[in-house]
């Protein structure tokens, strides 16, 4: 009866998984008794709520082949802190000096290549969303020119303090820990530097704050490529990329640009996030691809890389970000948190399974 349960385990292989549960080494326990089945799965890779697909994947079939003469049966996941292997570079620039981030596992940048796609909203519910998933997650925001995420966070009025007089302790909001230099400048004052100065300032802000043992630091960064974007890919250990944009046509051209100037100077990028996908009636529910359709689709596969998400233009979004309550964390059970999350699981698994050989696994312990 075990191994027929793991048989239907091995079945279970999402998008973006090179491996099936079981072969991946996830599936921890086997557990029966005359109560029911108990699944035990440790993942390491945010992705609590991989439970959920897998239940009502297999939840019939489980239930067929446990012969138990109860119905009942549970999965527990956890997920379990794992540094991942150096990405490779695919670009041709030779290697720089990058300096680590200490207890830093992985840093995802999240670019765009003009503003207004939402790139922003995106990177603080996906950081958000990659917490809720199981990972302990950081957020810096590398926008010197226009930070947001104090705004976004509902945290503009903190700032953060140094009891050392060298490193900065990041500000918590919603749990989660984030430093900007939105925290550090008056409200209303106008950052009027050169770029050698803002890549100094960004530097200053990865560096000079206490993040301590993090899975996932999102750095949020401005629109284009400029000379914040060269500092994160020439000083800073990123481990990919990410690609925020809408579907039309102007956004899209910019998108290319971006995803160009990562593969040159070798930082992966994992894949696009179409947002503004398509816009969502929060009357009737009705849907309108006001922006086009399958722009973020067509980039992804011009340039071999994964399509993470499709995200709605609506307004619940928007009021939430500016209330200061993002998504994920105001409308947790919403169908909107829903996408969210489904994109850190995505993203998550993408980095896990694209930047390490697959020999350093979990031990399966299963009987």
């Amino acid at each position: 009866m075990r191994e027929n349960i793991r048989n239907l385990l091995r079945e279970f292989q999402p998008a973006g998984w090179p491996l099936d549960l079981v072969s991946a080494g996830f599936v921890q326990e086997i557990g029966l008794s005359d109560e029911g089945v108990t699944l035990g799965i440790r993942l390491p890779f945010a992705g609590m709520t991989w439970a959920e697909e897998l239940k009502s994947a297999l939840d019939e079939r489980i239930r067929r082949v446990s012969q138990l003469p109860h119905v009942w049966w549970d999965i527990r996941i956890e997920v379990a802190s794992m540094a991942l292997a150096e990405a490779p570079s695919r670009g041709e620039a030779p290697a720089p000096v990058r300096v680590p981030l200490a207890g830093v596992r992985n840093i995802l940048a999240v670019a765009s290549g003009k503003g207004g796609v939402g790139k922003s909203t995106t990177a603080v519910n996906l950081a958000l969303a990659l917490q809720k998933e199981g990972a302990r997650v950081g957020l810096l925001d590398g926008d010197i020119y226009g930070p947001s995420v104090p705004l976004m966070l509902g945290c503009a009025d903190k700032h953060p303090e140094s009891p050392d007089g060298k490193q900065m302790l990041p500000v918590t909001a919603h749990g989660l820990l984030a430093n900007s230099i939105g925290f550090l400048v008056p409200d209303g004052d106008a950052t009027i530097w050169r770029g050698p100065m803002a890549s100094k300032a960004l530097a200053q802000l990865l560096y000079e704050t206490r993040w301590g043992e993090l899975d996932y630091l999102i750095v949020d960064l401005p629109p284009g490529t400029g000379d914040i974007q060269l500092t994160m890919a020439q000083q800073v250990p990123t481990t990919a990329a990410l690609i925020v944009t809408t579907p039309q046509d102007i956004a899209l051209a910019d998108a290319r640009k971006g995803i160009a100037m990562f593969n040159k100077v070798g930082v992966p990028v994992l894949g696009v996030v179409e947002n503004m996908s398509y816009h969502l009636c929060s009357r009737c529910g009705h849907q309108e691809d006001i922006f086009g359709t399958g722009g973020g689709e067509k980039v992804a596969r011009q340039f071999d890389i994964a399509l993470l998400g499709q995200l709605p233009l609506h307004i619940q979004i928007r009021e939430n970000m500016d209330e200061g309550k993002p998504t994920v964390v105001q409308a947790s059970g919403s169908k909107l948190s829903g996408l969210y999350r489904k994109l850190a699981r995505n993203v998550a698994a993408r980095l896990y399974f694209g930047g390490q050989v697959m020999p350093t696994r979990i031990p399966t312990i299963a009987g």
